[in-house]
């Protein structure tokens, strides 16, 4: 069960990439001065993503934490 550590770091650093894809998409377009039904979209377009890479990051620490149990 030693695999599942890596395994769950690796998902978990994924899960935070994808969170700072997040965060600079958003300050992109809040820079950009783009009017409010845009940036609207965007932040919109944004929160599937963002829930996605929240789900990755928690699952990851999941299965760190498994791992640690198990080992």
């Amino acid at each position: 069960m030693a695999y599942l550590i890596p395994a769950g770091a690796v998902i978990t650093l994924l899960g935070l990439a994808l969170l700072m894809v997040c965060i600079l998409r958003v300050g992109k377009a809040r820079k950009a001065n783009l009017p409010e039904d845009e940036l609207r979209g965007v932040l919109e377009g944004t929160v599937p993503l963002n829930l996605a890479a929240l789900l990755l990051s928690a699952l990851g620490l999941i299965i760190v934490v498994v791992g640690i149990m198990l080992g």
